[in-house]
């Protein structure tokens, strides 16, 4: 299940994560982002404790968009330590995102 948290900033956010953070870019009219909402709930639940999931509404947040160079929705972009080290656009099934992502953490 997505945790709702407050962040005084984004780079807050990732900074302070001790594990890697997966960022979903999307929008609220987004079809196929819609569909990616469930495959990131399954993706968080079984890598839980080695990865967090972070949902940007590009709509509310075009400044982080734009400074990730993000235009195509869903785009997901994987940090470490802060710093993006993987980006995945469109949609994925579960399954192969997990293996994917197996193999970045």
């Amino acid at each position: 299940m997505a945790i709702k948290k407050q962040f005084s900033s984004f780079e807050e956010a990732l900074s302070n994560s001790s594990i890697p953070v997966l960022v979903d870019f999307y929008a609220t009219w987004c079809g196929p982002c819609q569909m990616m909402s469930p495959i990131l709930e399954q993706v968080g639940a079984h890598l839980r404790g080695r990865l967090q999931v972070i949902k940007v509404d590009t709509d509310k947040y075009p400044g982080i968009a734009s400074k990730y160079g993000i235009q195509a929705l869903p785009t997901l972009v994987l940090f470490k330590k802060g710093q993006p080290i993987d980006r995945i656009e469109g949609a994925m099934q579960a399954p192969q995102l997990i293996y994917h992502l197996q193999t970045l953490i």
